[in-house]
């Protein structure tokens, strides 16, 4: 069994799926409460891939043995600075290495794109990717952005 990742557009019926997952989980675990459908339909709406394919970022999709298990995001904030975004791993899938996978394929995307470092913004609920970031050599920083549910701030050099 294996990961494999790759660029994929943000609305193939795989990336879609995935991203839907991703939003019932990530809202889910905000809300303390499972998500409706109409919840996620609006979410998905609101939630535009803009600024994640080239030339100023990339959305890609992992697969586990063939089958879709995780996707992310990235985006270019400035000449220097890319942002990680939407890193999400099926909760089955868990150490299995898709979050690593993920991770090496964006640092490369950012590094074709010229980025020197790394951030990402996350919360405080969402632990199992602060391990993820730490685990391959983020190191918390202080705030660059106030998104309204940022609480952790990452980066990473690549240079």
């Amino acid at each position: 069994m294996n990961w494999t990742v790759a660029p994929e557009s943000f609305a193939t019926p795989d990336a879609a799926e995935l991203r839907r997952a991703y939003l019932a989980e990530v809202a889910g675990r905000y809300w303390g409460r499972p998500v409706t459908d109409a919840e996620l339909d609006q979410g998905l709406a609101d939630d535009p891939a803009d600024g994640l394919v080239r030339p100023t970022g990339e959305f890609v999709v992992g697969r586990y043995d063939g089958r879709p298990g995780a996707c992310a995001g990235l985006r270019m904030l400035d000449a220097g600075t890319a942002e990680l975004t939407r890193v999400y791993v099926r909760p089955e899938l868990r150490g299995t290495g898709g979050g690593g996978a993920l991770l090496t394929a964006l640092e490369e995307a950012a590094r074709s794109l010229g980025a020197e470092r790394i951030r990402l913004d996350t919360r405080n609920d969402l632990v199992e990717a602060r391990g993820l970031y730490a685990k391959h050599g983020y190191v918390e920083i202080p705030a660059y952005n106030s998104g309204p549910y940022a609480e952790h701030w990452f980066e990473k050099r690549l240079v």
